[in-house]
């Protein structure tokens, strides 16, 4: 081979690789991440969701991209952000939460969505039937609603002197406050109990709403599962300990942060689960034959030190039924 065509067929390969760089890049499949919250506030999360990719053997940043969009909890951004996430033309939609999942439902009919949601996504309008979604849309249900009963009657076993709960909801969220109150008044009825509900979906509404706690003086506290709530379990835990107030709440971080009890889904194998299905629906399969997934991983945790500090004995048969002490 002649040296000018040598260096002309070097050059030319030379020029092709950025082209074949682009090219591999342009081809890796990207995934929307939706979230009412900031990304501090689900790193827990994240974690097992990115567990869930690589079981389908996903790698962010080697063999998949993902897009994250924050709401910040300003709910209202969620449907310009799902529509952006639309117009970038992702391969999947992750959606955390009601309102996200409704606005990238809203956003789309074409892109696949996976959400994660508290409440039943049947009576929520998010699919036609658990078993088949049908459309572009499945995902995991906590069961959240469902559980309230259960959560209220651990509670008053801890406390059975209780006869007032304060209940606290997030009024920005207002289907799923609508399904926490009906449940906590049908389970409140059976077991003769009072309930006063209060609102907050800022942190200076938590404060107002504990202090109509210091001024009513309830004798327990049902915090409702919301995206909001759910991320200042150690600001809650801390106020309920200052009024000695035993709380429950659905997620296990808020008995780690001081808090008297906790019951619900297991959240960290709930997001695995939503992992696998977007690493799933990657690989080509269709969210309509992808069942709703509910939780039945459920974790029962007490700190008995707080119980100690509020005076509270726990009987040794809860404590053989919790999935979790906390000393």
């Amino acid at each position: 081979m002649r040296r000018r065509d040598f260096i002309s067929l070097i050059g030319g390969t030379a020029a092709s690789w950025p082209l074949a760089a682009r090219a591999q890049q342009a081809a890796m499949p990207v995934i929307g991440f939706l979230d009412s919250r900031t990304p501090e506030a689900v790193t827990g999360r994240l974690r097992a969701f990115r567990r869930g990719l690589q079981e389908t053997a996903y790698v962010e940043g080697e063999n998949v991209a993902i897009t994250y969009r924050w709401a910040e909890n300003q709910i209202d951004r969620l449907p310009e952000l799902a529509s952006d996430l639309v117009h970038r033309r992702v391969s999947v939609i992750v959606v955390a939460g009601e309102p996200a999942a409704l606005a990238a439902k809203a956003a789309t009919t074409a892109v696949p969505i996976v959400f994660a949601v508290a409440d039943d996504p049947v009576r929520n309008g998010l699919v036609e039937s658990l078993a088949r979604p049908s459309g572009n849309i499945t995902g995991i249900n906590f069961l959240a609603a469902e559980l309230v009963a259960k959560r209220l009657e651990i509670l008053r076993e801890l406390v059975p002197r209780a006869a007032r709960v304060a209940v606290l909801v997030n009024p920005a969220e207002a289907a799923r406050t609508q399904s926490t109150i009906a449940a906590v008044e049908t389970a409140a009825r059976t077991m003769a109990l009072q309930i006063q509900v209060l609102s907050a979906d800022t942190n200076r509404e938590i404060e107002v709403a504990f202090d109509s706690i210091e001024r009513e003086r309830p004798d327990a506290l049902f915090i409702g599962t919301s995206p909001f709530l759910n991320v200042r379990n150690t600001q809650l835990a801390m106020l309920a300990a200052f009024h000695r107030l035993p709380g429950t709440h659905s997620e296990r971080e808020y008995a780690q942060a001081g808090g008297l009890m906790s019951y619900g889904s297991n959240i960290a194998d709930a997001y695995l689960q939503v992992g696998i299905y977007a690493g799933r629906i990657l690989r080509g399969a269709k969210p309509a034959d992808l069942p709703v997934v509910q939780s039945t991983k459920l974790e029962l945790v007490v700190n008995t030190a707080t119980a100690r500090m509020l005076g509270i004995t726990v009987s040794p048969s809860l404590l053989a039924r919790a999935d979790g002490v906390i000393e």
